[in-house]
């Protein structure tokens, strides 16, 4: 079943206000990417594009690091968070420009030396497709970083409950990238929260955008065997754990020997 990305946008749209203070694996994926792009990236990028931006928290970092940046185009679902991103970001030295929609329907515009993206892109519909038009717009010597999420990401939840995203493998991912792109790094880890109680795992996902589970019923009699189930099956210490499983990807671009670029 297809990802609703309308209902995607709205829940991320609610999460406005609140995502910052949530988004503490975020933050940590975003900070692990940059490390890594510091090690197999390009050492002078100028045009940037970052797909899936939220409020920003990657568009800054990669600004702070990288002062070669002159132009930086960063796209979302949720058009509000232009605002958020160009208020945080505008001051940082390059030309900011946001791009509202989604990646897979709109246009690109032109070419790039660096695409980033951090916890975006298991929300597509066609990661394969993605992937294959994102090589189009990188300049023969540019670079692809992204992060995304794995088959053990939500775990609790998705035990719990039967319902969760279909994420690929790593060496899935990997060989989906292989099809455009030499790969430069290729890794995962196995992040996990640990939150007081069943409720504030909820709310964590809630302020987070994430919303799990999507298109259950939560009448008070299933809201109160969720909250025993959960706590009796994934007790940490004096509260419960919640697991996160990031991938991370570099890669620059393939071309055969003679072949020209699309334009």
């Amino acid at each position: 079943m297809l990802i609703d990305k309308e209902q995607i946008r709205r829940r991320f749209e609610r999460a406005a206000a609140t995502y910052d203070r949530q988004a503490v694996i975020q933050e940590r994926v975003a900070a692990k990417l940059l490390a890594l792009l510091v090690v197999h990236g390009p050492a002078a990028p100028r045009r940037v594009l970052e797909i899936g931006c939220c409020t920003g928290l990657l568009t800054r970092q990669v600004l702070e690091r990288c002062d070669t940046i002159t132009d930086m185009v960063v796209n979302d679902l949720v058009e509000g968070f232009r605002t958020r991103v160009l208020e945080r970001c505008g001051h940082l030295g390059a030309t900011l420009g946001f791009l509202a929609g989604d990646i897979e329907e709109i246009p690109i515009p032109g070419r790039f030396d660096l695409v980033i993206s951090s916890s975006t892109f298991h929300w597509f519909h066609d990661l394969a497709g993605v992937l294959a038009r994102l090589h189009r717009h990188l300049e023969q010597d540019g670079c692809l970083a992204f992060a995304m999420y794995g088959p053990d990401n939500l775990r609790e939840i998705r035990e719990l409950t039967g319902i969760g995203l279909e994420y690929p493998d790593l060496d899935s991912l990997r060989a989906l990238v292989e099809r455009h792109f030499t790969v430069l790094a290729c890794e995962e880890r196995l992040e996990t929260l640990v939150f007081a109680d069943p409720m504030a795992v909820l709310q964590h996902l809630r302020q987070t955008g994430v919303n799990v589970p999507a298109g259950a019923s939560w009448s008070r009699g299933r809201l109160a065997r969720f909250e025993r189930d959960y706590g009796a099956m994934f007790a940490d210490g004096a509260g419960v754990r919640l697991s996160y499983h990031p991938m991370f990807v570099v890669a620059r671009p393939r071309y055969a020997v003679g072949c020209r670029r699309l334009p």
